[in-house]
């Protein structure tokens, strides 16, 4: 087998969209993006056997550090059949010897796979599934587990919410497996006629993505990052924006004809109260009031950025999106649907990750842990060393 550096972006992109678990952040448009905007370079790697055909690939985006040294980390890779520990063994023999020429420090990666199957609330499901043995191939290998860590450490979540559609006869049946409060919501959304259309435009959604940062205390990325996302993932149409669109003065004229028209009292109240919230608003066209960026591969789908206002949560359109999104999946024939990360604490106390698990829990799919990162190391000391240099430097750029 041979190890090549600098796959042709069709011999690299042919091969991951080829191969299963390819997921989005392997692609080669993912690599462009992230190295206009986040200082890395993006370099493709790959395997191939004595047919010279490939047989495991990465991206891989290179950092470089003082001391011209550099480290690597491949997002959700490899792109490979992880069972065949043959192709594991000499990939990761090639890649030793490239981190040797690069002089690099180390390479990260966290690969698609899960760890074993567990239930909801977060234990291991008897008899269940597991990669407990390419768990312990890559230890055999010489990298080193990161942990089993339950919140957001590492660079991606350990745990998510997934839906395989093959799971289910049709899509009535995935909707019957969501929470009543999740349907009781997407049901009441339908009263105020939002429409529900795909952008080319990030500009809403940066708008509203800054709107949920401030109230859940989390820094968003700026307009360029998700711009160059959209532009370069756009070209093979790996990414989709979901945007949720009233007119808030033609639902008031439609719910004032409601209101003409409905004989219960209780029926009467609720109307009102929905005439005023939109008067408030004052606008008389349409406004865009929640925005849903979902990425994806040849097999999978995720929702990836949400961005919404108040409004968005009085109508239900938040939760509308997400079908909207689930909805197009399953017509478009992918494989399954990703909520895109959650924690492995469903009751743990920081920010509002308990809330977002309870959430996304309620679209009735499986609970996934995956199996964690690994880090190839290369550099021994400086292993050790650079975090502690790096904290330092921060710190400094603080003050």
């Amino acid at each position: 087998m041979q190890f090549v550096k600098n796959l042709s972006k069709k011999e690299y992109q042919e091969f991951w969209e080829s191969t299963l678990n390819n997921h989005f952040m392997q692609s080669y448009e993912w690599g462009v993006a992230q190295s206009k905007t986040r200082g890395y370079e993006n370099i493709y790697v790959g395997l191939k056997d004595d047919s010279n055909k490939l047989v495991a690939a990465t991206l891989l985006l290179k950092k470089k550090t003082p001391f011209k040294m550099c480290y690597f980390y491949a997002p959700r890779g490899f792109t490979m059949d992880f069972s065949n520990n043959k192709v594991l063994e000499e990939f990761t023999k090639g890649l030793k010897n490239f981190l040797k020429e690069e002089n690099a420090i180390y390479l990260k990666l966290d690969p698609p796979l899960y760890y074993h199957e567990i239930n909801i609330d977060g234990t291991i499901k008897e008899n269940g599934k597991n990669n407990y043995q390419i768990f312990n191939n890559f230890l055999n290998l010489g990298y080193i587990h990161k942990g089993f860590n339950k919140l957001y450490e590492r660079n991606q979540p350990r745990y998510t919410f997934r839906t395989y559609f093959n799971k289910y006869k049709d899509l009535e049946e995935i909707k019957s497996k969501m929470s009543s409060s999740f349907t009781k919501t997407l049901k009441r959304s339908y009263n105020y006629d939002i429409k529900i259309s795909l952008s080319d435009d990030i500009t809403k959604f940066y708008e509203l993505i800054k709107i949920v940062s401030n109230k859940d205390n989390f820094h968003e990325y700026s307009k360029n990052y998700y711009q160059n996302i959209f532009d370069e993932l756009k070209k093979e149409n790996y990414i989709k924006v979901f945007n949720a669109v009233v007119n808030p003065a033609k639902i008031i004229t439609k719910l004032e004809t409601e209101l003409e028209k409905e004989k219960k009292d209780n029926r009467k109240e609720k109307i009102k109260k929905d005439i005023e919230y939109f008067k408030k608003i004052n606008k008389v066209e349409d406004i865009v009031i929640g925005s849903l960026i979902c990425t994806y591969s040849k097999t999978g789908a995720w929702s990836l950025y949400i961005g919404n206002d108040d409004t968005a949560l009085y109508t239900g359109a938040v939760n509308r999106l997400y079908y909207e999104f689930i909805a197009d999946a399953y017509e478009n024939k992918y494989e399954y649907f990703d909520l895109f990360g959650v924690v492995g604490d469903p009751e743990t106390k920081y920010k509002n990750l308990a809330g977002i698990y309870e959430y996304k829990k309620k679209f009735g799919g499986d609970y996934i842990e995956f199996i964690g990162e690994f880090d190839l190391v290369n550099k021994k000391i400086w292993y050790y060393v650079l975090p502690i240099l790096l904290k330092i430097y921060r710190g400094l750029r603080k003050n």
